[in-house]
Order: structure tokens, then C-alpha cells, then sequence
């Protein structure tokens, strides 16, 4: 049997996307703004992170405008929410497996 944290994913288990990947599960869609100032990143630390995920195929962003001032909409892919979670199982069995060791 292998240990649960082979199967955590590189791109989701960063601290700040996996943060992002939650954050934006919430809604269909979310605006960039809201992401950086719930998690108190700077415009182009998102920026990366999201990127990241975009390159994976986790998010998807979509520009716009509301009334005269651009916006960017982030939404989560089909294979993002399946990542983020196979990532959240992961985890759990982490925990599970610790909390075995620990009452063993």
C-alpha cells in the first residue's frame, strides 16, 4: 500500500492554490478582486498562482467589463474541481492515517 501523500497533486497542494481552488468552488464564478483580497495577495502574486492553475486546466478566467471598469471572473474547470477533490481526500486520508498511528 502507498502512503496517501504520493497522491497529492503539485499544482493544487501549493498553500495558495489550493486556498484559490476553494475559495473559488464557493461560486460559479468569482472576481479577481474578491480572491486577492480574501486571501491578502498582492495583484501580481494571484496573478501567478492563478495562472498556474490555468495552465494545468484547473481555472478559467474570463474578462469583461462592469460599467466602465474592467473585471476578471475566475470559474473552476470540471477537472479542477475533480483535482481539488482527489486533493481534499487525500488529505483526509493523511489525517486518518496519523490519527491511527497516534491511538495504535
Amino acid at each position: 500500500m502507498t502512503h496517501p501523500a504520493l497522491a497529492l497533486d503539485d499544482v493544487v497542494h501549493q498553500r495558495v492554490r489550493l486556498a484559490l481552488l476553494g475559495a473559488i468552488t464557493e461560486g460559479r464564478k468569482v472576481e479577481f478582486t474578491f480572491l486577492r483580497d480574501r486571501l491578502d495577495l498582492t495583484d501580481g502574486n494571484l496573478s501567478r498562482h492563478l495562472q498556474v492553475l490555468e495552465d494545468a486546466g484547473y481555472v478559467r478566467s474570463t474578462k469583461g467589463f462592469e460599467g466602465r471598469r474592467p473585471r476578471t471572473w475566475l470559474s473552476v474547470t470540471p477537472l479542477g474541481r475533480q483535482a481539488y477533490r482527489a486533493e481534499i481526500e487525500s488529505l483526509k486520508l493523511i489525517v486518518a492515517e496519523f490519527e491511527r498511528r497516534q491511538l495504535g
